[in-house]
């Protein structure tokens, strides 16, 4: 015998209408789960107590921060937490205290909700917590503050209360800050003030002991010898001297270098050099001269009077241009000579000043170090009074600008919570969510089988035939029914799956008990017999012996009396209301032979059954509970495994099959059995079938008339198949 090969399970992905399938099947889960949340979120919506809501809006700004070097504000940056904190606040015993105490909520709210018996404030502070709502309006300073109440004007009131007693808190805080800077600044301010007492003192004792004059009291260093004035007079004189004296200092001895070079030639470069009007006179008379002289003497005699005339002129011009060259060149060297004079002197002048100057500020420095001491000191003395009286007025000014009222709390006309008609909506969505979620995880639970495709994938089997619900004894029922029809379907599937003709012994087994294989085997045997063959069905389900009651006959002789040699064959076969249909009950067990299905003379007569009939059918115990049903499956031809329609679990399914082929069971096919046609719409196809084209009429006569009224309607290109036996 070869070994079983498990084979693996393909995968499938569902369909569309795999869920649909779902939803029906499950559809009274999802019923009742959605009306089950439905109404009683109705119910909830109805019964919870009605709540008003008002509303105040406020605008809050960060408190003014009290300064003390300066009387303008501080720039705040943006400060994303301030929101969030002043909720806190909001929400503190600081501000909620003042709440409860204002409007009394302790007894107020005791006597409405505690039986007359006053709350704790810190109940109180939760309840109002509870039924409070801080929001701000995005990108503005803007916070909404609503409560809720069963009461409109109490809602109101609160949401107005809160408000106020929140601005009330604020004002309280930033004038408690800015008291305890006002007192911290006076201190400062009268230990100031003594503090200047004493500098003052000290100031006149160092100016009697170095016996400064200090004439004018707002000075803050010795007056200098000379005034700015005189010394920016001084300094202006001293750089205009220089610049002379330099000038003229360079021209002078640049004439004594061309004197010392060459005498003859300074009267010629004196003029370029230094103008001067009576020196450029008389060079022009001697040019002229010598002009006169050169040109008379070509033609007359030296000794002439005119010419001795003319040469006096010209030794009298060249002496006067000898002397005024000689006095230009000593009245240069007395100006240079004068402006270095003054130069030196007015230097000299500012030099004393300042040694003058930084003497007597040296002398006096630990005085006039004192006094600006104390000009500082009283300076910041008098900055800090002038602070302290303006945050007195401060004080006194209303702090609007921290927190304002922008709308009053108004009351409500109408409830707002419970919102019904979102309430029940969301019931019945929620419902409605839950029914399906549920039903579709217990269909993930239910690891039974559901359809054919199930089968198929898990047992690697053909499924020959699918019986629908509640299908009795076709005996009883008769043999053109619905319920009939199924099971020819299941008997032509059955002929064509065999590989042998010769094959005609066949077991039905199944997983587990109930699962409908006794009335599958009596109804396939019956439709088998109705066909004209000879048929055998065989109860060998020794322990549940079933057939015998489905047949209403005799269960005292049968297969155990045979096998035990108690009868012969012959007694142990019963007619049935089919004529070719024969049953061997299984007869009564004796408890000593348990493994008697497994005996030689069990095979001796399996081989002789073979012979006498067309087809023997034997029905069997569960292949899972004895072993009966495996031996059985190991000696006849042919093996066909009933799975009942979501009874078991697959895994359960798949250890029978595996059983069979252990024992070398042929194993030709899977019935599905007890399917809820109308139900699943995966077997609609059936159910159609059944109750359409393949349904037999009551009788001949009746099929002949609906095959030929089908034939002239149009309908002549089907071909009805009858069975072959």
């Amino acid at each position: 015998m070869e070994p079983v090969k498990n084979q693996t399970p393909q995968e499938s992905s569902l369909h569309f209408l795999d869920y649909w399938r779902i939803i029906r099947i499950r559809k009274t889960v999802i019923i009742s789960v959605f009306l089950l949340i439905s109404i009683t979120a109705t119910l909830v919506t109805f019964i919870l107590p009605r709540y008003y809501a008002s509303t105040a809006r406020i605008e809050i700004n960060a408190d003014v921060p009290v300064t003390i070097a300066a009387q303008q504000q501080t720039y705040l940056p943006y400060d994303p937490y301030f929101i969030e904190t002043e909720f806190q606040k909001m929400q503190s015993e600081q501000v909620l205290g003042r709440v409860i105490t204002r409007l009394g909520l302790n007894e107020k709210w005791g006597e409405k909700y505690n039986g007359g018996v006053p709350f704790k404030t810190e109940d109180t502070m939760q309840l109002l917590k509870d039924r409070l709502t801080l929001e701000t309006e995005r990108n503005t300073k803007l916070i909404d503050i609503t409560f809720y109440s069963d009461d409109a004007n109490e809602a109101a009131q609160v949401a107005n209360a809160i408000a106020s007693a929140y601005y009330d808190y604020r004002l309280a805080e930033y004038n408690s800050n800015a008291l305890q800077q006002v007192q911290a600044m006076e201190s400062d301010f009268n230990q100031e003030a003594e503090t200047i007492k004493t500098n003052l003192a000290y100031v006149d004792q160092l100016r009697n002991q170095l016996g400064i004059i200090d004439a004018n009291p707002n000075a803050l260093a010795p007056s200098p010898t000379l005034s700015q004035e005189q010394v920016q007079q001084y300094t202006t004189e001293r750089n205009e001297d220089e610049q002379d004296y330099l000038k003229d200092s360079v021209l002078l001895t640049k004439l004594q270098a061309v004197q010392q070079t060459n005498a003859a030639e300074l009267k010629d470069v004196l003029p370029t050099l230094f103008p001067d009007a009576d020196l450029s006179d008389l060079l022009t008379k001697l040019h002229t001269t010598e002009q006169s002289l050169n040109g008379e003497s070509a033609y007359y005699s030296t000794n002439l009077p005119d010419m001795r005339n003319l040469a006096n002129v010209n030794a009298t011009l060249n002496q006067e241009i000898n002397d005024r060259v000689t006095g230009i060149m000593i009245g240069l060297s007395v100006k240079v000579a004068s402006l270095k004079a003054d130069m030196d002197a007015i230097t000299a002048k500012l030099d004393s000043a300042t040694s003058n100057d930084l003497a007597e500020m040296s002398r006096g420095e630990p005085y006039w170090q004192a006094k600006r001491n104390l000009e500082t000191v009283q300076n910041f003395h008098y900055l800090l009074g002038e602070k302290i009286d303006s945050e007195k007025l401060d004080l006194a000014a209303p702090k609007t600008e921290m927190v304002a009222l922008v709308d009053q709390a108004q009351p409500g006309k109408d409830p707002v919570k419970p919102n019904k008609t979102v309430n029940i909506i969301l019931g019945l969505v929620i419902g409605l969510i839950v029914g399906i979620g549920l039903a579709f995880f217990i269909e993930y639970l239910d690891t039974s089988v559901k359809t054919i495709d199930d089968v198929e994938r898990a047992l690697q089997a053909p499924v020959l035939g699918v019986i629908p619900q509640n299908v009795g004894c076709l005996i009883d029922e008769g043999a053109e029914t619905q319920h009939a029809e199924a099971y020819r379907v299941l008997r032509t599937n059955l002929l064509f799956s065999r590989k042998d003709d010769k094959l005609n012994t066949l077991v039905v087994v199944s997983a587990g008990a109930g699962e409908g294989k006794s009335t599958t085997t009596l109804n396939l045997s019956t439709v088998f017999a109705q066909s004209g063959q000879r048929v055998l069905v065989v109860d060998s389900d020794l322990r549940r012996p079933t057939l015998h009651k489905l047949l209403r006959v005799n269960n005292n002789l049968g297969l155990t009396n045979y096998l035990l040699k108690q009868n012969p064959l012959e007694e142990v076969i019963q007619r049935t209301g089919v004529p070719t249909l024969d049953l061997m009950a299984s007869g009564k067990l004796p408890s000593s032979s348990m493994n008697i299905l497994g005996s030689a003379q069990m095979k001796e007569l399996i081989t002789e059954l073979k012979q006498r009939y067309d087809y023997v059918f034997f029905d069997s115990p569960p292949i899972m509970g004895v072993s009966d049903a495996a031996v059985l499956a190991s000696e006849v031809d042919m093996v066909v495994q009933v799975i009942q329609y979501r009874r078991y679990p697959q895994p359960m399914n798949i250890r029978a099959k595996q059983m069979i082929e252990k024992v070398g069971g042929n194993l030709i096919g899977i019935v599905l059995n007890n399917i809820n046609m109308s139900q699943d719409e995966s077997y609609y196809y059936y159910s159609g079938y059944y109750h359409g084209y393949y349904y037999y009429s009551k009788n001949e006569q009746e099929q002949e008339a609906e095959a030929a009224q089908k034939n002239a309607g149009g309908d002549s290109d089907r071909v009805e198949i009858k069975p072959k036996y």
